[in-house]
């Protein structure tokens, strides 16, 4: 299978395992992954971030730049025990409480994962997990490795709201909508805090839609908090719309 870069209106739906596996070959190099940035940033109230190369799935309003795309061009590589260190130096220099992984998907090289929250786990820092969830819906046994981490806290973005849809959005096969929704059940059942957050931006999402998403999440026993996202016009997500051709309106620009 060739490598996806991103949605046009010929493409193939991919199977987003396998493009997870195939990143990992690109991102990963022993215990080390890729990198970009290590930095502060405001939102959670202020969080310490490294900044990821690569994901498993195409979203065509991604804001990540595109590191996402082309895994091999982007970043270097750091050990565990390196973005701990950045993560930790970032945070005390700007008095923040939070950490997190973000800009590629970090459930990607779980072993690497799980060494930097071993190497986080005596800090007195909240460590924000963002996922697609793909890939914790498809191993029990990486959400059951987590519950160690008390001081872990999970955020499951949800792309769509149908399984068409999701292939859409997303490039990924529809038959794989339903992995992020088993991974809320393995969370549930291992105890981990996590609430859920969906990409319902109207221009994105219709009413109908996100009726129907609201029923997988009671379907699969979801009652949380449900974070509701915008889709912001930053650079990369107007060209991701633009390639995916996707029902483009300029007064979008201008909100």
């Amino acid at each position: 299978m060739a490598y996806p870069r991103y949605v046009v209106p010929s493409f193939s739906p991919f199977d987003p395992l396998e493009v997870a596996h195939q990143t990992e070959k690109i991102i990963g190099k022993g215990k080390e992954k890729k990198y970009t940035h290590f930095y502060c940033t405001g939102v959670y109230g202020g969080i310490s971030t490294a900044y990821t190369v690569g994901c498993c799935l195409r979203c065509i309003f991604c804001w990540v730049d595109w590191s996402r795309d082309f895994p091999e061009s982007y970043g270097e590589f750091y050990s565990p025990e390196k973005v701990a260190a950045y993560l930790l130096t970032n945070a005390r220099k700007k008095g923040v409480k939070k950490l997190r992984i973000s800009g590629g998907e970090p459930t990607l090289l779980k072993e690497h994962l799980l060494e930097v929250l071993e190497a986080l786990h005596s800090e007195p820092y909240m460590f924000i997990l963002e996922t697609n969830g793909i890939l914790m819906g498809n191993d029990e046994e990486l959400v059951k490795s987590l519950r160690e981490f008390s001081h872990l806290y999970i955020r499951i973005s949800i792309k769509a709201g149908t399984p068409e849809s999701f292939e859409k959005k997303t490039g990924a096969k529809r038959e794989f909508f339903y992995l992020p929704f088993k991974a809320l059940q393995f969370l549930k059942k291992h105890r981990i805090p996590f609430h859920v957050a969906v990409m319902s931006d109207p221009f994105l999402m219709s009413p109908k839609e996100r009726e129907e998403l609201k029923k997988y999440l009671q379907k699969f026993g979801y009652k949380g908090y449900l974070e509701e996202e915008r889709c912001d016009p930053y650079p990369t997500s107007l060209a991701r719309l633009r390639y995916a051709e996707w029902g483009w309106k300029k007064e979008w620009l201008k909100r």
